[in-house]
C-alpha cells in the first residue's frame, strides 16, 4: 500500500515522533521504574548507552589544533582514507573501486547527510510541473519525510509490514510515479523493525533507479550490529553489477563503454550505533561522485562540517573492529532475554539487525501511555514513525518500539517490567470480557 501526501515544513511537529511524544506524554504522571533511584528509563531513542573506546578522547586530545581551523571540504584525508579501506574490507569491494577524493564525503552523522542530501538531489519544479517525489518505507525513520518537506517533495510511502518482510517494494511503484520520482531510500537494517534487505531486493532497486533516473539512498547506519550474518551493502551489490557489466563488454568488444559502477547510488555510514559514539556526529556517505561532489557543496553552504579533532578519533574508530565485536555481543544477549522474558507472553520477532525491538502489542499507543504511567517506561508508539492512510490508520499503529541499548542486567529488570505490565493489561481486558459475558 501506497500513501501520498506533502508536509508542511512549517508543521514538522505534527509528525516529529519525539515531539508528538513529549505531547502525549507530558500532562500524565509518571510511574515509579523498576530502578532504585526511581528514575526513569528512556527507551524511546536509539541511543546506545554503553561507551565509545577510551581512545577516542585521546585522539582528540593529539588533534585539538583543528579546533581553531574549520573542517576541510570533504574531509581530512586520513578519514576518508580511512572509510574507504573500512567499506573495501567490509564488504569485500574491488580494490580501488572506492576512490576516497571522489566517493566518499564525511558528514555529522546519517542524519545532517540524509537532510543535506534531500535538499541537494530533488530539484525545485518549473511553474505548471509536478513537484518531485521522493519515496520511503513506510513506517520510517523522520528524518526522510522531514528532508522531504524541506525540499517541497511530494512523499510517497510504501509499506513495509510483516507481509513484506518489513521492508519495501519499491517495484510495486505505479509508472507515473516513478517517472517522477528523483530520491528513494531503503533502510538496512531497517529503522524500526531491524530487517535486512537480500541482495536481489537490492539489486532490483538500482536497476530501478537506473532505468528511471532517480537516486537511492542506502541507509546503512545500522549494518555493524547484527545478530548471526552481516548486512549486505548496495556498494557490493554494485560491484558484481559492474563485474557483470564488464564481463558483457568483453564478449561484445562493439560494447565499449561501461555505466558507472556507482551510478545513482549513495551509501551512508555513521559511528553513532556501531562504535557508541551518538554524540561525536561522525560518518560518511559513498558511492555516485557527481552527487558527492553536489552534497559537498551543500554541506560547504550549510555549514554541515565534521571538525578536524573529531575525524581523528572517526579515522581510529573505522579502523578498529574489536570494540564493534563487544557491542554487537552486548545487544545479542539484549535481545536473547527480550525471547526468554517477553516471548511467553506475546510473539517476540528477533531482527536480523539493529538493536530496536519492534513489539506487537495490540494498541502501540495505548500500551506507551501505560508504560509511563505505571513503570516508568518511555517508548516509541509505532503509528508515530508511520504515515497514516486516507482511513486513519498506519503500518506501525499495533506496535511500540523498544531500544534495547541498557547494558544487559539493566534491560533484564526493565523488559521484566514490561511483562508484568503487559500480563496485568491481558488480565484486566479478560476480566472486561468476562464481566460483558
Amino acid at each position: 500500500m501506497i500513501t501520498r501526501q506533502f508536509v508542511d515544513r512549517q508543521k514538522l511537529q505534527e509528525f516529529h515522533p519525539f515531539t508528538r511524544l513529549r505531547t502525549l506524554l507530558g500532562d500524565l504522571p509518571v510511574g515509579r521504574s523498576c530502578l532504585e533511584d526511581g528514575q526513569v528509563i528512556n527507551l524511546s531513542i536509539g541511543e546506545p548507552q554503553t561507551q565509545p573506546p577510551a581512545f577516542v578522547a585521546e585522539e582528540i586530545e593529539k588533534a585539538a589544533k583543528g579546533w581553531s581551523k574549520y573542517p576541510l571540504s570533504k574531509g581530512t584525508a586520513e578519514y576518508l582514507s580511512a572509510s574507504a579501506n573500512w567499506l573495501e574490507q567490509r564488504y569485500n569491494l574491488p580494490q580501488n573501486f572506492i576512490d576516497p577524493n571522489k566517493h566518499i564525503l564525511a558528514v555529522p552523522g546519517t542524519r545532517e547527510g540524509l537532510f543535506m542530501t534531500a535538499l541537494t538531489v530533488l530539484s525545485t519544479p518549473k511553474k505548471g510541473e509536478e513537484a518531485p517525489v521522493f519515496l520511503t518505507p513506510n513506517p520510517c525513520y523522520h528524518v526522510y519525510t522531514g528532508a522531504a518537506a524541506a525540499a517541497a517533495a511530494e512523499v510517497v510511502t510504501v509499506s513495509a509490514t510483516k507481509e513484506s518482510g518489513y521492508l519495501p517494494d519499491y517495484t510495486t511503484i505505479p509508472k507515473d510515479i516513478l517517472k517522477r520520482t528523483e530520491l528513494c531510500v531503503l533502510c538496512s537494517p531497517s529503522n524500526p523493525e531491524g530487517a535486512v534487505a537480500d541482495p536481489q531486493r537490492i539489486k532490483d532497486l538500482i536497476s530501478l533507479a537506473r532505468k528511471y533516473n532517480f537516486v537511492v539512498v542506502f541507509d546503512e547506519c545500522y549494518a555493524e550490529i547484527y545478530n548471526d550474518t552481516p548486512p549486505h551493502s548496495a556498494l557490493e551489490i554494485a560491484g558484481e553489477i559492474a563485474g557483470e557489466i564488464a564481463a558483457e563488454t568483453d564478449a561484445n568488444l562493439s560494447n565499449s563503454s561501461q555505466a558507472d559502477p556507482l551510478a545513482n547510488i549513495l551509501v551512508f555510514h555513521s559511528l553513532s550505533k556501531r562504535s557508541s559514539a551518538a554524540g561525536l556526529r561522525c560518518g560518511f556517505i559513498a558511492g555516485d561522485e557527481k552527487w558527492i561532489s553536489m552534497i559537498n557543496t551543500t554541506c560547504q553552504v550549510g555549514g554541515a562540517g565534521v571538525p578536524i579533532p573529531v575525524q581523528a578519533a572517526g579515522t581510529r574508530l573505522w579502523q578498529d573492529e574489536e570494540h564493534v565485536e563487544v557491542n554487537r555481543k552486548l545487544y545479542k544477549k539484549n535481545f536473547d532475554l527480550a525471547q526468554k522474558i517477553l516471548g511467553k507472553r506475546i510473539p517476540v520477532e528477533i531482527p536480523a539487525g539493529g538493536f530496536c525491538l519492534w513489539l506487537e502489542v495490540g494498541d502501540g499507543i495505548e500500551v506507551t501511555k501505560r508504560l509511563w504511567q505505571e513503570a516508568g517506561i518511555r517508548v516509541m508508539p509505532g503509528a508515530y514513525m508511520s504515515h497514516a492512510n486516507s482511513t486513519g490508520s498506519s503500518p506501525g499503529d499495533r506496535y511500540i518500539r523498544l531500544a534495547l541499548v541498557y547494558d544487559p542486567d539493566f534491560m533484564e529488570r526493565t523488559l521484566e517490567s514490561i511483562r508484568d505490565l503487559l500480563d496485568s493489561m491481558n488480565n484486566s481486558t479478560a476480566n472486561d470480557l468476562g464481566a460483558r459475558n
